[in-house]
This record gives C-alpha cells, sequence and structure tokens, in this order.
C-alpha cells in the first residue's frame, strides 16, 4: 500500500509492505496551503507514480488534506475512535490510476459540551498503540498540542493547547516581543524559570505581563525573555493537562524528537512522568487503518 501523511505545510508518503514495514519513501514541502488551485491530485500523481507503475493500487490520506481547505473535506468521526472506526469511515477520493481513500478527522466535546477536533493525530495515534497497552495518555506538541485519552486501543478523548501559536503571537506582536531578542539562543534556566513562575497563584494572564515587569526592573533579560515566555507557557498548558488526567502513570510523547525532549524535561518539571514513543507513528497508523479498510 501507499500511506501519505498531508499535512498543512508538508507532504510525506510512505510505499510499506503488508504488515506495514516502509521499503520506500518521498516526502516535498507541498502541503495543502502551498497547492495551487487545488491540483492536489497533480500532486499525488507526481509523487507516487513510480510506486504505482509498480503495481501499488492502494492509497490511504491522512491529516489536513482531509479539511476544509485540502482535496475532499472528510466529516469528523465521533470518539471512541479506533482502527476500525477510522477505515470504515474513510472517504473515497477520485483519482485516475489507483484507488484513494481519505482518513477522517476525529471530534470529541469537553465537560462544557465545547468540541474537541484533530486531523492527522489519530493516525499517529493508532501507529503508536503499542505504547499504551490496556489505555493512557499521549502528548503531540506542536503549534495547537493535542493531549489524548487511549483505552482498549480506541482514542475516548483529547484537549488542544493552543501554546505554540500563542507564544509566537505574545513574542511577535504584544509588547511583550519588545522585551526580548528574538534570535537569542535558548536559555535552559529562564525556560525553567517560566515552568516554576507557572505554579504560582494568578493565572495565565497575570504571569504574562511579569514578562515585561522582570524586563523593566533588570531581573530578566532580552536574551533570555523568550526562553522564559516559553516556559511560563509550557507551564500553564502541562499544570493544565496533568490536572485533568489524574492517575496516569506515564505521558506519552508523540511527534517531533527536539518538541518532544522539550515537554518531557517540562512534564518532570511539572511533577509528571514522560517518555518519548518509538519509531514513526505517522505511516505505522497509516498501514494499520488501511489493513481494516474494505478496498475495492
Amino acid at each position: 500500500m501507499i500511506g501519505v501523511d498531508w499535512g498543512t505545510s508538508s507532504f510525506r508518503a510512505y510505499r510499506m509492505t503488508a504488515d506495514g514495514r516502509v521499503i520506500d519513501r518521498t516526502h516535498s514541502p507541498t502541503g495543502i496551503m502551498f497547492v495551487e488551485n487545488g491540483r492536489f491530485a497533480d500532486v499525488l500523481r507526481r509523487a507516487i507514480l513510480p510506486w504505482v507503475n509498480a503495481g501499488e493500487r492502494h492509497v490511504l490520506l491522512s491529516g489536513m488534506i482531509g479539511s476544509r481547505q485540502g482535496w475532499i473535506e472528510a466529516p469528523y468521526l465521533p470518539c471512541p475512535a479506533g482502527a476500525a472506526d477510522l477505515a470504515g469511515a474513510t472517504i473515497p477520493v477520485p483519482f485516475d490510476i489507483a484507488e484513494v481513500r481519505l482518513v477522517p478527522g476525529v471530534t470529541a466535546e469537553d465537560a462544557a459540551g465545547v468540541p474537541e477536533v484533530m486531523r492527522g493525530e489519530e493516525t499517529q495515534i493508532i501507529g503508536a498503540l503499542a505504547e499504551f497497552g490496556e489505555g493512557g495518555v499521549a502528548c503531540m506538541p506542536g503549534s495547537h498540542s493535542k493531549w489524548v485519552r487511549v483505552e482498549a486501543g480506541r482514542i475516548t478523548g483529547f484537549s488542544t493547547f493552543m501554546t505554540g501559536e500563542a507564544f509566537a503571537a505574545f513574542s511577535g506582536h504584544t509588547i511583550l516581543g519588545r522585551m526580548m531578542k528574538a534570535d537569542a539562543p535558548a536559555d535552559p534556566e529562564a525556560l525553567r524559570r517560566g515552568l516554576a513562575r507557572s505554579a504560582d497563584p494568578g493565572g495565565l494572564l497575570r504571569h504574562l505581563f511579569g514578562v515585561r515587569t522582570l524586563g523593566l526592573f533588570g531581573r530578566l533579560s532580552e536574551t533570555s525573555s523568550a526562553s522564559y515566555l516559553s516556559g511560563l507557557l509550557l507551564g500553564h498548558e502541562v499544570r493544565s493537562a496533568l490536572a485533568a488526567t489524574p492517575g496516569i502513570a506515564q505521558v506519552v510523547l508523540i511527534g517531533d524528537p527536539k518538541l518532544c525532549a522539550l515537554y518531557a524535561d517540562a512534564i518532570e518539571v511539572c511533577g509528571g512522568v514522560a517518555r518519548i514513543a518509538a519509531g514513526e507513528a505517522a505511516p505505522s497508523g497509516l498501514a494499520r487503518i488501511a489493513g481494516e479498510v474494505r478496498w475495492n
């Protein structure tokens, strides 16, 4: 089969054996935001044509390619959702040289009835199911970090934190940015100060103004302010997420290795235990879901 992880900024495709082993791969910066005039079929054809010519006929897509801004919008599948559920809800995509199906996103609601959504992360969770045993919690760092609950091989709920995007907004478009040098190297000590501050009373909105006042009084340098802000935002995310998942022995981190290492340290500082998942979750998830699809 051919599996494709097609996000906002990048395109990654894998040729896999029946047991999910990757035997070839390709990637390009042709995420959905960089495909002109909706020519998604052309991008896919160029990428996988050699594999189709070699005999592959089944293609499974996941990620933002199934969003409203993508090729075809795939309706969200409500939790709980496992591999078989996702496979049964895949959407056929018209394509001339292979059978193409699209994995839907997943939706849930919090205790107040406010909806949550994900696209692409569900496939990575399915690919990392071996990490959870009977159940557990995953953290998937990013611009919009996901904290996902897994039980008996199915996604049962999740929460989203806009930590990465908030950092970009506060550091680039508010008065806080005037107190920092954007190109300064990371300062681990300042980051830990921010993590520690997130445990104090007062809340995030009050703590944020402290980035400015600490700088005004010479207690936080321009080269350290960005790291302090990062730790502050990250600490509020992690503490909130850990409080919402009591009794979880360990958080499984899935995603970019550098971000996962950062989150692992933050989780430890905030009183939790974390480990980084082994292997590549996206291709494993694509293969597992594809194995449940009823192909023509």
